[in-house]
């Protein structure tokens, strides 16, 4: 049975991993047996989460790149998987979030959430699809969100791009499954990471969530992992096209 959940021998890229969620995924993945690939933009916090992961004994590279920035993604796949091996499973986790009455918000900002969290699920996935489908297998995990079947006030625009995510991962499964690449979603509920900072601080909001929420409480990010490492590994080898909410029960119930 652990050999169905093992990483061992196996690299996984996560986008957006120098901190929140990603950072979380990427220690869970490396606790599993996985060799990390980190990525973000902001070079200095990439070395500093790099450092931290490789003080637990994880193995560990950096790989700063834009994920909205096609041709600048594919250089950067392109260039690692020659020189260090094969990516066998990507965690698509880069996102934003932007928060204002749908009246009043920006255009720009709408144009960035689409780029920040649909295109670079789709430059990302695809630059490493590209490889996998030679190699006839891989992983791909994106990170999509509790408002990926729900929505509430000020984040509409955010929710238009959680729900492309879903939709996304499902074509991903319907192109690619056959290559023998398994892409599946998570679907985080209500988490207390730097995203959410903002909701984690409203002692108002905190109240309306853990009444809102089955379970009673925001989610810890740690929560998360047991998913990762399922889609992953070989446990979940006929699991595909699927978004796994891992949201306290939040959309289970009104």
């Amino acid at each position: 049975m652990s050999q169905l959940f093992s990483l061992a021998d196996r690299r996984a890229l996560v986008t957006g991993s120098s901190q929140g969620i990603g950072y979380a995924l990427a220690r869970g993945l490396a606790e599993a047996g996985a060799k990390i690939v980190l990525n973000g933009r902001d070079a200095g916090k990439l070395t500093k989460a790099a450092e931290s992961l490789r003080g637990t004994g994880a193995t560990v590279r950096e790989l700063a790149f834009d994920a909205t920035d096609h041709d600048a993604v594919r250089k950067a796949i392109d260039g690692f998987e020659a020189a260090h091996g094969a990516i066998d499973i990507l965690v698509n986790n880069a996102g934003m979030q932007y928060r204002t009455p749908l009246e009043d918000f920006p255009a720009e900002m709408f144009e960035k959430l689409l780029q920040t969290n649909v295109a670079s699920v789709f430059h990302v996935g695809q630059a490493c699809a590209r490889h996998m489908i030679g190699r006839g297998h891989g992983k791909i995990i994106n990170i999509a969100s509790v408002q990926t079947a729900l929505a509430r006030p000020g984040i509409a625009p955010y929710t238009t791009t959680k729900g492309a995510v879903g939709n996304l991962t499902k074509g991903m499964a319907t192109d690619w499954a056959r290559h023998g690449l398994q892409c599946n979603a998570i679907a985080p509920g209500y988490f207390d990471t730097p995203l959410n900072e903002a909701l984690v601080n409203d002692p108002e909001f905190s109240a309306w969530l853990e009444k809102r929420t089955p379970a009673g409480r925001w989610g810890k990010v740690e929560e998360l992992v047991g998913a990762c490492v399922f889609l992953s590994s070989d446990a979940s080898s006929f699991v595909n096209g699927h978004t796994l909410y891992v949201d306290g029960g939040i959309t289970a119930s009104i």
